[in-house]
């Protein structure tokens, strides 16, 4: 029959056990150290009390003038009853040079010979020993009487072995209730503290919480998502690797026990960080991501901290960036499409009308406006991302009354990009960037109609570029050392105190939590180690200027060529 298998005992268990064996240990050891020591104690101070009470009879004048008479006994044996008694010890004897006693508290000893020795005193010196005699195991003392130089007696005073224990017991007893208590007292205490670890570990021993930490670990470095979780002071308890890499913390950054508000992250990050409510996927830029934050407060009878996850959103939106873009270009190839079906419905009705010239005509003029932009797009950007890109944005321009030109000065040779420099990056910015250019051209030329017509002087309107007509100018220059990208529109343009607003998450005009595509675009700028500039546009509107590095790469710069 196979036997269960025990649960080994819990870590708070197996401490408590340790600590109530090491407070006994503790406490009896402390017991047998103060016994011995009193102990010690008592023997010393006997041998004191009787080396007194001996010294005081033998300086006594009248026991020399007892010992000079015929019978000391009769003097000298009420006399040294009456000391023994006022100073509680076990005998005083008081004997000739012969040890013949002449005192003694039995007194069928009187006469009798005295058991110890005498040698020392008899030279003169007083000395103490253990010695047993008629009354048993005593500690005493033996010291010479002197008649001036002559020693004409001996005086025996001591305190039985007994007595001294008696003593020493009723210490021990006091001693042992105060060590019982000792023990009681730390046993309590340790029950208590232990108590708390139980609840603190979960009645877990030392095995299982080394194989949670192991596993804790693991996991920490396994996840693919960031991991945070700040303590009750807002405090980096625990953050992986995963975590520091989204919120941009190097490998030498000592994170953990640094404040939230210490690690510089941009203020809206550092906000929902610091956030008591919960966080559910709130859209978060750091100085390189786009990450989704969600927080949850850790709540047990009282605010313990909080645990953050974070997820990389930066491909995503880039994807969806991308996957926008392409719905716009198909919305618009289906828009020209319809358009292209009524224009070819009215050449051919010319035809039937016998107006040929005039079908070739229309045909051919609707060819050459179709043609141009094209024609200088291919011929100036021969990268092929951001050309498709232009002729692209420039049909969605279009569908919204919005002329997209290509500035004259615009030339990117095939190959004068670094392959370091993301075609997805580029997409994001230029993008971005001719999207709300559109916008804000297309804003302000219906403005500019529903305006009346006399405007403040020296104001200028959305309008008034290009004949009254919407446009945005985009610039695309490579010159080997840094890539110039410039979108500048005939909107309404940015005031200067918005000019760094506008790059904060959220913002639009349309107004708060709608805006990204600015911030993602200095994001992108800022990770290929470019900036972004914003000024007044010559039309009036906004110009948003980014510069890119190209590092040592020098490509070959090829004369612009001029199209019709």
């Amino acid at each position: 029959m196979r036997l269960p298998r025990t649960r080994p005992r819990s870590l708070a268990g197996q401490l408590f056990a340790m600590q109530v064996v090491l407070i006994a240990a503790v406490v009896a050891g402390c017991a047998v150290f103060a016994y011995v020591s009193g102990s010690s104690q008592a023997e010393q101070t006997a041998a004191r009390q009787v080396r007194a009470a001996a010294l005081a009879v033998a300086d006594s004048p009248s026991v020399r003038e007892a010992i000079r008479t015929p019978d000391p006994s009769a003097a000298l044996q009420p006399y040294a009853e009456q000391v023994r008694r006022d100073t509680g010890i076990a005998f005083i004897t008081i004997m000739d040079t012969d040890r013949k006693r002449w005192t003694h508290p039995d007194t069928a000893q009187i006469g009798e010979t005295f058991l110890g020795h005498t040698e020392e005193a008899l030279a003169g010196a007083t000395f103490t020993e253990t010695y047993t005699g008629t009354l048993g195991p005593s500690i005493r003392v033996v010291t010479p009487v002197r008649d001036g130089k002559e020693i004409i007696g001996l005086v025996s005073a001591g305190i039985t072995v007994d007595r001294v224990s008696s003593q020493v017991r009723e210490q021990l007893g006091a001693l042992a209730l105060a060590a019982g208590g000792a023990l009681a007292l730390g046993g309590i205490g340790t029950y208590v503290i232990n108590a708390r670890l139980r609840r603190h570990t979960h009645g877990m021993n030392a095995a299982e919480l080394s194989r949670l930490h192991d596993y804790h670990q693991a996991t920490l470095h396994a996840v693919r998502e960031g991991l945070l979780m700040l303590d009750g002071q807002r405090r980096i308890a625990l953050i992986n690797d995963a975590g520091r890499e989204l919120l941009g913390l190097g490998p030498e950054t000592e994170a953990v026990g640094r404040t939230v508000a210490e690690l510089n992250l941009p203020a809206p990050l550092t906000g929902a960080l610091l956030a008591s409510e919960a966080r559910v996927d709130e859209l978060h830029l750091t100085a390189e991501r786009l990450v989704v934050v969600n927080t949850r407060p850790v709540v047990g009878g009282e605010r313990r901290g909080t645990v953050v996850t974070l997820r990389d959103h930066t491909e995503l939106q880039a994807l969806t960036g991308e996957l926008d873009s392409e719905r716009g270009f198909t919305q618009a190839l289906r828009s020209q499409a319809h358009e292209a079906a009524n224009r070819l419905h009215t050449v051919v009705s010319l035809i039937e009308l016998g107006r040929v010239e005039e079908a070739v005509e229309f045909a051919t003029a609707e060819l050459e406006l179709a043609q141009v932009l094209t024609d200088r797009v291919v011929g100036a950007v021969e990268e092929p991302v951001l050309a498709a890109l232009l002729l692209g944005k420039a049909a969605q321009a279009h569908e919204r009354g919005v002329e997209l030109e290509l500035a004259e000065d615009s030339l990117i040779d095939d190959g004068a990009l670094p392959p370091s420099l993301a075609q997805r990056d580029l997409v994001t910015i230029l993008g971005n960037l001719i999207d709300n250019a559109v916008e804000a051209a297309s804003e302000g030329a219906e403005e500019a109609e529903g305006a009346p017509e006399a405007a403040v002087p020296g104001q200028r309107t959305g309008s008034q570029g290009g004949a009254g007509r919407a446009r945005v100018t985009v610039t695309a220059l490579a010159d080997g050392r840094e890539l110039l990208l410039r979108v500048s529109d005939t909107g309404a343009g940015i005031g200067p105190e918005e000019a760094e607003e506008v790059f904060r998450r959220g913002w639009s005009t349309h107004g708060a939590g709608r805006g990204l595509g600015l911030a993602l675009v200095r994001q992108a700028a800022h990770r290929n180690g470019g900036s972004v500039e914003l000024d007044r546009a010559p039309e009036g509107g906004a110009r948003f200027t980014v510069r890119l590095p190209l590092g040592d790469r020098t490509a070959p710069v090829r004369p612009k060529e001029v199209t019709a």
